[in-house]
C-alpha cells in the first residue's frame, strides 16, 4: 500500500499548483516574471554549488563515537572528553584528498586528509589531521605556493609536474612528506585501511595547570593496505568515486570500521633539547624516545543522511580547541589556526558553525550576531556587547589558556635545523629491499615527464644526501647521473 504523498511547496511552504509549466501570457509565451516558483526554482539551482573547497575538495564523511579506554589520560589533560574510562563522545569525521577537485579520483597519489569533529559538552573539539604523521612545509607562508603546484597550470589549465617537482625540489624539507607519499602507503587500498596523525605538536594542560607536548596517531584497527599504482589507475578510471562508495556501504553493512587512538606524552621542558624541533611539522619524535600510549577507540557507525549537508558543509578547524587542549608554536600550525576559518567564512558564511553538521552540542553564548544564514533565533533581545550590565554571558577566568613563555625580537625567522635529510634517509634504511624499489620505481615514474633535467638533478641530491644508495638507484632509473659535486 503506497504512502500519501506530501504536497510539493516553495521554499516558504506554499504549495506548488505545476511544477512541469512555466507561467507564460498564453501557450507561446512570453514567460512572465511574476512565476515566482519558476524564480525561486532557477536561482536556488544557480546556488546550489557552494564554493569548492581550494584544497581537500573531494571527500568523505561519517558519523561515530570515540570511547576513552585509559583511565590515566586525566593526568596530562583536562579536557572533558577525556576525563575518565568509558566516557563516549559523539563524533564525525572527514576523510578527504588534498590536491585534486571535486569530481577528482580517489585512487591518486595524495596525502588523505583525516578531519574530526567531537561534539564535547564543552565545545566542539576540532583535530584536523592527515594520514601522514609530517607535511611538506613547516611555514604557513610557503601554503598557497606549494598548493598553486598541486593545482593546474595557469596557461593550460593542466596538472604540471614541472611546477610539482621545481617547488618540491627547492623545498628539501618537503623530502620526508614526498618519500612517505611515494611510499607503499601513499595510495591507501580504502579510507578504512589508513592511519590517521595529528601532525603538529599540540599542548595538553591537566587541571594542576601542568604542560606536556602531544602527538596524535590512530591506529586503524583494520590494518594498513596500499594500492598498486596500476590498480589505482584503473580504478580511477572505472569508479573515480570507489573510497567513497567502499566507506559507505562498510557502514551500511554494519562492517563499521574503527581505529585506536595513541598519544605521544612529552614532558614540556623537552622542546628546549630534544635533538629534533618539537614543532617543525617536517618531522616527527621517535616512538622509541616517546612511547605511545593508548587513549582510546573511534568508531564509525552511521552515514551521513545527505551528503550536502553533512559532509560538503561541514567545516572542521584546528582553531577549534577545548579546555585542556592547546596549539603549540608550530608555524604552519598557527597558520593553520586563521585559514581554516576563514575558508569556512568565505565558503559558508560567517555563521557556519550554525549549521546543523557544525552545531555544538553545548550552548553557544557570544556576542557574534548578524551576517548570512543567522538561524538560531539571533540572540533575541539579548545585550549585543560586553561588558554589559545586563547580565549578559561573560568570560570565565579558569578557562584561560596556559601561559607560555615568548621572547625574542619581531622577525621573520627561519627554524634552526636545515637537516632535512637524517629522518627519510632513516625512513628510506628501515624499508625492505622491496620495498625501496618499488619507492624508487615510483618516483622515477613521477619525474620521468619533468622537462628539465636540471630540475630532476636537483632533486636527486637530496635523495643522494639521504641516502647516497636511493639517489644512485632513481638516477640510474631516469638516465641521469648523480652530480659529482654532491659525492
Amino acid at each position: 500500500m503506497s504512502k500519501e504523498r506530501k504536497t510539493l511547496t516553495s521554499g516558504n511552504g506554499a504549495p506548488v499548483g505545476d511544477n512541469q509549466n512555466s507561467l507564460t501570457a498564453g501557450q507561446r509565451g512570453p514567460v512572465l516574471i511574476q512565476d515566482y516558483h519558476l524564480i525561486e526554482k532557477l536561482a536556488h539551482f544557480n546556488r546550489e554549488r557552494i564554493p569548492e573547497r581550494v584544497v581537500h575538495a573531494k571527500g568523505a564523511g561519517a558519523f561515530g563515537y570515540f570511547e576513552v579506554t585509559n583511565d590515566e589520560i586525566s593526568k596530562y589533560t583536562k579536557a572533558d572528553f577525556l576525563s575518565e574510562k568509558g566516557k563516549r563522545t559523539d563524533m564525525f569525521i572527514r576523510f578527504s584528498t588534498v590536491a585534486g577537485e571535486l569530481g577528482s579520483a580517489d585512487t591518486v597519489r595524495d596525502p588523505r586528509g583525516f578531519a574530526v569533529k567531537f561534539y564535547t559538552d564543552e565545545g566542539n573539539y576540532d583535530l584536523v589531521g592527515n594520514n601522514t604523521p609530517i607535511f611538506f612545509i613547516r611555514d604557513a607562508i610557503k601554503f598557497p605556493d606549494f598548493i598553486h603546484t598541486q593545482k593546474r597550470h595557469p596557461q593550460t589549465g593542466l596538472k604540471d609536474v614541472n611546477m610539482v617537482w621545481d617547488f618540491w625540489s627547492l623545498s628539501p624539507e618537503s623530502l620526508h612528506q614526498i618519500t612517505y607519499l611515494h611510499s607503499d602507503r601513499g595510495i591507501p587500498a580504502t579510507l578504512r585501511h589508513m592511519n590517521g596523525y595529528g601532525s603538529h605538536t599540540y599542548k595538553w594542560v591537566n587541571e594542576e595547570g601542568e604542560a606536556f607536548w602531544v602527538k596524535y596517531h590512530f591506529v586503524s584497527d583494520q590494518g594498513v593496505k596500499g594500492l598498486d599504482p596500476e590498480l589505482a589507475d584503473k580504478i580511477a578510471g572505472e569508479n573515480p568515486d570507489y573510497h567513497r562508495e567502499e566507506l559507505f556501504n562498510a557502514i551500511e553493512e554494519g562492517d563499521y570500521p574503527s581505529w585506536t587512538l595513541y598519544a605521544q606524552i612529552i614532558p614540556f621542558e623537552d622542546y628546549k633539547t630534544y635533538e629534533w624541533d618539537l614543532f617543525d611539522v617536517t618531522k616527527i619524535a621517535s616512538k622509541k624516545d616517546y612511547p605511545r600510549i593508548e587513549v582510546g577507540k573511534m568508531v564509525l557507525n552511521r552515514n551521513p543522511q545527505n551528503h550536502f549537508a553533512e559532509v560538503e558543509q561541514s567545516a572542521l578547524t584546528p582553531g577549534n580547541f577545548v579546555p585542556g587542549i592547546e596549539a603549540s608554536p608550530d608555524k604552519m600550525l598557527q597558520g593553520r589556526i586563521f585559514s581554516y576559518g576563514d575558508a569556512h567564512r568565505y565558503r559558508l558564511g560567517a555563521n557556519h558553525q550554525q549549521i546543523p553538521v557544525n552545531r555544538p552540542k553545548s550552548e553557544v553564548n557570544n556576542y557574534q550576531k548578524d551576517g548570512y544564514m543567522t538561524v538560531n533565533g539571533n540572540g533575541g533581545a539579548a545585550p549585543v556587547y560586553e561588558p554589559n550590565s545586563l547580565n549578559g554571558p561573560a568570560e570565565d577566568l579558569t578557562k584561560k589558556s596556559n601561559p607560555f613563555e615568548v621572547s625574542g625580537e619581531a622577525d621573520s625567522v627561519a627554524y634552526d635545523s636545515e637537516d632535512h635529510y637524517t629522518q627519510p634517509g632513516n625512513l628510506y634504511r628501515l624499508m625492505s629491499e622491496e620495498e625501496k624499489a618499488r619507492l624508487v620505481k615510483n618516483f622515477a615514474d613521477h619525474m620521468r615527464p619533468v622537462e628539465s633535467d636540471e630540475i630532476k638533478l636537483r632533486q636527486i641530491e637530496h635523495f643522494y644526501k639521504a641516502d647516497p644508495e636511493w639517489g644512485e638507484r632513481v638516477a640510474e632509473l631516469l638516465g641521469l647521473s648523480v652530480p659529482e659535486s654532491v659525492k
